[in-house]
């Protein structure tokens, strides 16, 4: 299967009207989510949430 490029989406998505979402701008309030981590327990945001906040790090796979 041939991989299609992240520019050719973008062509695309421009040529279709459409607005590509890469996620919350930076500094925006984050949304409020539920997810597994490594033990199998649900996390939210309110869970990982400690007195001084919380930091989010997205990473973007180099492989997909």
């Amino acid at each position: 299967m041939r991989r299609v490029s992240w520019l050719s989406l973008v062509a695309v998505a421009v040529l279709y009207g459409q607005n590509i979402k890469t996620g919350p701008a930076a500094g925006s309030p984050a949304p409020d989510f539920s997810a597994l981590d490594q033990a199998g327990r649900t996390q939210t945001l309110n869970s990982i949430m400690g007195p001084k906040g919380a930091m989010l790090v997205f990473y973007r796979s180099a492989d997909w």
